[in-house]
């Protein structure tokens, strides 16, 4: 299976093509957060979604953590999908699928030990997709992504084995690392920022790097798991 690119912190529409130009599947536009990098307006974030063409997606990653507060914040921006940084209520959860059927929803977890498997049974019946970060949401400033750092990649893959859902890893990612991660966690997708900019601006060579060692990877994946028969017949 080909491992999907989400890149994260799009700044602006030019960001935004080149992307789309590397390969990117999605683009993720930061709305206002407590903290982290790259937080846009959401004038902005609508300008960009209004061109980023078909079939690449486009992740409105909201700090709202209220079913209501998140529908609007999704009618102000018109993304594809939103991508809900706090951990919410699975109550709103279930009011915000109800609220946005057509919206895909994405739950991230923020991987800081063994009981983030604990969070699956509450919000799976309600999402498209889980993301996996490595924030810390119950520090003095709360840490909702963008941090640059990695987590344990051993949950992140027991994370992916105890849910059928897609789940995104992000954390610290970058084209010397994502053999590995794709190795170990064996994700529907990657999700990165930081790993592909130069002095905050988004850098096409690290980009392109990236894009490169992700097909790489993939490739030896693949061939691996056929020759051993994982996905045989």
């Amino acid at each position: 299976m080909r491992t999907r690119i989400k890149v994260c912190c799009i700044a602006s529409p030019q960001e935004a093509d080149i992307a789309i130009r590397a390969g990117a599947d999605a683009l993720g536009l930061v709305a206002r957060m407590p903290s982290g990098p790259g937080p846009i307006s959401d004038a902005r974030i609508a300008e960009i979604t209004a061109m980023v063409p078909p079939p690449v997606a486009t992740f409105l990653l909201t700090s709202e953590t209220t079913a209501e507060a998140i529908s609007a914040h999704i009618r102000a921006t018109n993304p594809s999908t939103v991508q809900i940084v706090s951990h919410i209520d699975p109550a709103e959860s279930e009011k915000l699928a109800m609220f946005e059927p057509h919206i895909r929803r994405v739950q991230v977890i923020h991987v800081e030990g063994p009981e983030a498997l604990d969070l699956i049974p509450g919000y799976a019946p309600h999402i498209h997709a889980f993301l996996l970060d490595s924030g810390r949401p119950n520090a003095k400033i709360a840490e909702l992504g963008g941090t640059g750092r990695a987590h344990d990649w051993a949950v992140s893959a027991a994370f992916v084995r105890s849910t059928d859902r897609p789940v995104f890893l992000a954390g610290g990612l970058s084209a010397a690392n994502v053999a590995d991660a794709i190795r170990q966690v064996r994700p529907f997708g990657l999700d990165l920022c930081s790993g592909v900019r130069t002095d905050g601006q988004l850098d096409p060579e690290k980009l392109s790097a990236f894009v490169a060692a992700v097909t790489q990877t993939d490739a030896a994946v693949a061939s691996a798991d056929t020759t051993d028969g994982s996905h045989c017949c």
